[in-house]
């Protein structure tokens, strides 16, 4: 939550410095690849959907013990359709039209895998959602690999000419979000199922007191480093597009997501070093609320207010591009401050 909420800023302070190696190589981190590749900036989407995973175990069954498994699905999917309307109503809703609805987006995603992997985990066992989570990936290969697309024939992963992007073009109504294809299309969210059956597994994994924290943390970082030389491997025929969430892209995401999962598990949990992180505990906390506040509120806007004319041109003045960096860092730092804000209130948005 907190890149989403400030990574395009800072992306773009980034790429505005001048001279320094160090921002040159900060700003095409803050940068999707443009087709295949894999940068910083395209492990975001996917670690929250990982993120979302690990969470299920911890809240769906709290929710079976009271409610009983007929009352943990009725809340999970009043809790994905209301994340999903929010979604439509972010992206503009029906503010330009009937036409202009974009029916398929971020939070929609998330919507889906949450809704998806969350009534895969109250019906299988963790052995099941092994199968689903391999099924899934390697059914997204061969079709992607074997069906022909129309004009272009099979096996063609390029813009336009793969699979996914052609059923986006031809059965994905209203608005796309890169005109010929949606990177959050149609038959793109089912590997998307699959990062989150990820972070389930992980999430099982985690809570699993029978075995040492330390012995968690290792096997993550294991299965860690195997899902990034697997995905990287699978690479080589399968390239890593985070823009049609190829299989290889969900390994390599889910491999950096456990490393990042093991690391934080052992700096918080494990050695106690708690201090630091409670900025993101803020952010945590209300992390539907700051995703729907940072796209309502322009804190970029309110940083310019604070730091932005004559001291921004100072700053500039001294180093070319930084005083967009210390704008974009301000607001980031208004967004936490908002989080803070609302946690010391004991305010949360629960769905």
């Amino acid at each position: 939550m907190l890149w989403i909420a400030g990574a395009d800023a800072l992306g773009g302070a980034f790429a505005g410095l001048k001279g320094g190696v160090v921002g040159s190589f900060l700003a095409g981190q803050f940068d999707h690849a443009e087709w295949v590749g894999f940068r910083f900036y395209d492990l975001i989407f996917p670690l929250f959907v990982f993120m979302v995973g690990v969470a299920i175990p911890l809240s769906l069954d709290r929710i079976v013990a009271r409610e009983g498994r007929s009352g943990a699905i009725s809340r999970l999917l009043r809790r994905g359709l209301v994340m999903y309307v929010l979604g439509v109503l972010l992206y503009g809703g029906m503010a330009e039209g009937y036409q202009h609805i974009r029916l398929m987006g971020v939070l929609q995603r998330l919507a889906i895998c949450y809704m998806a992997a969350g009534l895969l985990y109250l019906y299988l066992k963790p052995r099941g959602l092994v199968s689903v989570c391999i099924g899934l990936l390697v059914g997204y290969w061969a079709l992607l690999t074997f069906v022909p697309v129309p004009g272009f024939g099979a096996g063609d992963y390029s813009r336009g000419h793969n699979l996914a992007n052609w059923i986006d073009a031809n059965y994905l109504p209203l608005r796309l979000w890169d005109g010929d294809y949606d990177p959050e299309g149609l038959l793109s969210t089912l590997p998307a199922i699959a990062s989150c059956l990820l972070g389930i597994l992980a999430g099982l994994w985690l809570r699993d007191e029978n075995r040492p924290a330390l012995t968690r943390v290792r096997w993550l970082l294991i299965a860690g480093v195997a899902l990034l030389m697997l995905g990287h491997l699978w690479g080589l025929q399968f390239p890593v597009i985070k823009r049609i969430w190829t299989s290889s892209y969900v390994l390599v995401a889910g491999g950096w997501s456990l490393l990042l999962l093991a690391a934080f598990y052992y700096l918080i949990d494990v050695r106690g070093w708690r201090g630091w992180a409670q900025p993101f505990v803020w952010i945590g906390a209300n992390a539907l609320a700051i995703y729907v506040v940072s796209h309502l509120v322009d804190f970029g806007n309110l940083s310019a207010r604070l730091f932005g004319g004559e001291i921004s041109a100072k700053l500039n003045s001294l180093w070319p591009g930084f005083g967009g960096l210390v704008l974009a860092f301000t607001g980031l730092a208004l967004c936490v401050l908002f989080a803070r804000f609302l946690y010391v209130r004991k305010i949360f948005l629960r769905l």
